[in-house]
């Protein structure tokens, strides 16, 4: 269960997009696609890999897609986005600092 979400959030498009959905609010595609400088079509891949990874839900709101982070992610799982969130939090603080 642990290997679909580490997998998952390899690759630094992803992550990113996790920590912008770390919010807890909902953003749409066209937002993510411009914070991460991707195409809506990479966009929309990345976005997929989450959803099947179980990370993510979206809701259809007209023609955009809007995501968020899985409420009801298994806890484990929820400990290990929460630890790599918050290692990737202090990282950025250093960078800050240095």
């Amino acid at each position: 269960m642990i290997l679909p979400v580490l997998l998952a959030i390899a690759e630094p498009t992803r992550l990113q997009a996790l920590r912008l959905l770390a919010d807890g609010s909902e953003h749409c595609v066209c937002e993510l696609m411009c914070k991460l400088d991707a195409t809506q079509s990479r966009m929309s891949r990345h976005m997929q890999t989450l959803k099947q990874a179980g990370l993510v839900v979206d809701r259809r709101d007209a023609q955009w897609v809007r995501y968020r982070l899985n409420s009801d992610m298994a806890p484990d799982v929820r400990t290990v986005i929460d630890a790599v969130l918050a290692a990737g939090a202090g990282e950025a603080d250093e960078r800050k600092v240095a």
